[in-house]
């Protein structure tokens, strides 16, 4: 599973000129699954996602997490986290796996965030066509993948 986070003032999600969803300062979450993900990755993800200090302290250091904050969480499907631009000019998506195995994973990984996280927590649309607003506040943004592999 791979994940970018993007610390935010503020997030949205809208579908057909219409704002689904929305947050204030807090996590923009872009996640994508591959075909043999399973929950060891889902939690490492949500565990990185929740814990990591990348928010200011007192001090101005990164020293705080979206918990110790109380932020918001914005979760985004984008199985283009797994296209790889190695070989030509046309990414190819071929790890991203299929669809409705995604659609499953994205699905538990909802419900395994939500019950992870007792503060607001909002959602994209599974293989919708979305407009993504992030205000990227740093921009502070990481990378992560369940496999370690950066």
């Amino acid at each position: 599973m791979r994940a970018v986070i993007q610390r935010v003032s503020s997030a949205s999600v809208t579908i057909n000129g219409k704002t689904i969803s929305q947050i204030g300062t807090g996590i923009c979450l872009l996640v994508g699954f591959n075909a043999t993900d399973n929950t060891l990755d889902m939690d490492y993800i949500i565990n990185k996602t929740l814990n990591l200090r990348i928010f200011e302290d007192e001090n101005h250091k990164m020293n705080l997490s979206l918990k110790d904050i109380h932020g918001e969480l914005l979760v985004v499907s984008q199985f283009t986290l797994y296209g790889d631009c190695r070989k030509g000019r046309r990414p190819s998506f071929s790890k991203s796996g299929d669809v409705e195995s995604a659609k499953q994973k994205y699905l538990e990984f909802k419900e395994k965030i939500q019950s992870a996280f007792d503060h607001q927590v909002a959602f994209g649309q599974f293989q919708a066509d979305m407009l993504v607003h992030i205000d990227n506040d740093g921009p502070v943004t990481m990378l992560l993948d369940s496999s370690k592999l950066f």
